[in-house]
């Protein structure tokens, strides 16, 4: 039986083109996928919409939000076997998250986009939307929350993320790897999430704050992220999840505004936890009430934080996702 697939293009690098004068990689008049649309009919029934057209480092939680009511409403108008994203790459990773988060599915939903703009030699974008239509149609694609599929491989939204500024292999899952690949017509999957969490969003009103963490760093930073209205911050701490004894008493002041605090190690490979005693260590940190975001890089703590405090009960939100 023949797919329908939802396809989203949201903009990105892989819908846009180098300008022949100036050699800058620019967004197209027309977006040049839409233009392959006749070569996409041979893997699914495509229905093809077009949400906005941004560069990736112009997306916000706002269009993240957007994205997931557009699929839920196509959801309830008609029947749709899978969804597939067209998206830049510097922040794919983030939106594929906030969906992962937010959608309450058990169809795939894809998200691709490429390294490559339309008109370079070698260009990926429109290899990877293939490979990406293919996994939207495979029923073992089914509850594995969203997925993110580049280069031949099979990613979740949780544990991906681009690791380098240009590669075509950019998109990694340290520690874990991908749970799947894409040869030719065979799409396997070889790992399966053991879990997954989803939170009801309706809106996008709080700000949260995103800091990493180095040797020597004051304090100020943080106090004038509160006195601006900052509903919460995460910190990409040292380690295992410290900081400078110095950020001791502004997290301690910050906790006692019940303004939530998220710990993730700023490291490549490994996990916050609370293992350190001395001061700024993460076991003082854990006693204060910091939150330690198991696994989670600080651009989707940020956003899984960000989630939980527009739930109608943050504080129970917040315990599905961290170790509090």
């Amino acid at each position: 039986m023949v797919k329908s697939i939802l396809l989203i293009h949201t903009g990105g690098t892989i819908s846009m083109q180098v300008h022949a004068d100036t050699g800058a990689v620019v967004p197209a008049e027309n977006n040049p996928l839409i233009l392959e649309g006749e070569k996409l009919k041979q893997f699914a029934n495509i229905i093809e919409i077009e949400a906005f057209n941004l560069p990736s480092p112009h997306i916000t939680p706002k269009e993240m939000l957007k994205l997931k009511q557009i699929i839920e409403q196509y959801m309830r108008e008609q029947t749709i076997d899978g969804v597939v994203i067209t998206h830049g790459t510097d922040t794919l990773e983030e939106t594929a998250y906030f969906l992962d988060l937010t959608l309450n599915t058990s169809i795939p939903v894809v998200i691709t986009g490429a390294m490559r703009s339309s008109n370079e030699i070698g260009s990926d974008g429109l290899y990877n939307l293939v490979s990406a239509i293919k996994v939207a149609c495979s029923d073992e694609a089914r509850d594995k929350g969203v997925l993110v599929v580049l280069n031949d491989e099979i990613h979740t939204a949780e544990n991906v993320t681009k690791t380098h500024a240009s590669n075509v292999s950019t998109f990694q899952s340290p520690q874990y790897g991908p749970i799947g690949f894409i040869s030719k017509s065979i799409v396997h999957f070889h790992h399966t999430p053991l879990h997954r969490t989803v939170l009801p969003i309706d809106g996008i009103s709080k700000r949260v704050g995103l800091f990493k963490v180095y040797a020597g760093m004051e304090p100020d930073l943080l106090a004038a992220s509160i006195e601006l209205g900052y509903s919460g911050i995460v910190l990409e701490g040292l380690g295992q999840g410290n900081v400078p004894p110095s950020l001791t008493p502004i997290i301690d002041e910050i906790l006692k505004k019940e303004i939530p605090i998220v710990i993730v190690s700023r490291c490549f490979n490994g996990i916050a936890q609370d293992v350190y005693g001395y001061l700024g260590g993460g076991k003082g940190l854990k006693d204060l009430g910091v939150m330690f975001a198991n696994g989670l890089n600080g651009q989707k703590a940020r956003l899984a934080l960000l989630v939980a405090l527009h739930n109608t009960d943050p504080r129970d939100a917040m315990s599905k996702i961290f170790s509090v």
